[in-house]
């Protein structure tokens, strides 16, 4: 279990850690769009900033799969959560960027509704599942690849409109965080085929699965569409969004999807509950948009000319 807790911090770290770096490389860049994504990944690529950011995010996955091999996918999405703190410090830090005070309250309130999901577990009374019916994997994953990506286009057409407010990337986050969160759900079916027993037999089950597939997709529509939503939005708001969308859904279908039974006892069943409906409605409720820009105040001279 210890090895767990501990790959799911590494794991935090590493996400962090790559997308403040991402963000930092494609500030650098010209714009990207979904709509050109042969160029957007020709831009990145050749970005050595934004290749040490995959990187750490790739190194970020793999952490994942350990802690999927140990822990309940509740407890492990307390504790990837718990990276946001580290990741706003990192925006702050390396990006120059300012949340105002109504967002660090949503922050702080998200971290409570996890803690409150993590104080639910009780070591020795939560078992790790390894496996899940795969047509009930597919019955929650497709339509939520087809939310997300419909959400992101949806929000893409309104941002085009002129006299739209500038979003804050919550729209972004949560269409991402529905693909990361299908992803999330295929690591944990990919988790329970690691063996080192018999890995060509493992192989072979693998590619019968839904989950490699599930991963080719959300990877590749992962990568455009979050490149060009961290391009356009603050880190330290989109990728919180993403990450509490992730986790919720992730610990919510995940765990009846792959038959982890809730608490029995009324404290921690309250407990669990409780905050998973407190983080969605911190969610609901974060602001949509950034301030709007405020003209210039006029001078004297200009003001005595009209």
């Amino acid at each position: 279990m210890w090895w767990g807790v501990a790959a799911a911090l590494l794991a935090n770290v590493l996400y962090s850690t790559g997308f403040v770096l991402e963000k930092r490389a494609l500030a650098a860049l010209p714009e990207v769009t979904v709509r050109q994504p042969l160029r957007l990944l020709r831009l990145v690529v050749g970005s050595p900033l934004w290749i040490g950011g995959s990187l750490a995010l790739a190194a970020g996955f793999g952490a994942q799969l350990a802690v999927y091999r140990t822990l309940p996918i509740a407890a492990a999405q307390g504790i990837f959560v718990s990276g946001l703190v580290l990741l706003v410090l990192l925006s702050a830090r390396m990006l120059g960027e300012e949340t105002s005070g109504r967002e660090r309250y949503a922050l702080a309130a998200i971290l409570v509704a996890l803690l409150m999901v993590v104080l639910s577990l009780k070591e020795g009374s939560d078992h790790v599942s390894r496996n899940a019916p795969y047509p009930l994997i597919l019955l929650v994953c497709v339509p939520s690849l087809a939310a997300g990506v419909w959400l992101y286009r949806s929000t893409e057409r309104s941002a085009g409109h002129r006299h739209r407010l500038p979003t804050t990337g919550v729209e972004y986050g949560v269409a991402v965080g529905l693909l990361y969160g299908v992803s999330s759900l295929a690591i944990k079916g990919v988790s329970s085929y690691l063996t080192t027993s018999d890995l060509g037999g493992a192989v072979v089950a693998l590619l019968k699965s839904p989950y490699p597939y599930l991963l080719l997709f959300t990877g590749a529509f992962g990568l455009v569409m979050s490149q060009a939503a961290l391009q356009r939005c603050r880190a330290s708001l989109i990728v919180p969004v993403c990450t509490t969308v992730t986790s919720l859904f992730t610990a919510v279908l995940g765990t009846l999807s792959f038959g982890e039974a809730l608490p029995h006892d009324p404290l921690r069943l309250a407990l669990r509950i409780g905050g998973t409906v407190l983080a969605v409605t911190v969610l609901l409720t974060m602001p949509k948009h950034d301030d709007a820009p405020q003209p210039p105040a006029a001078t004297k001279e200009e003001a005595t000319s009209s």
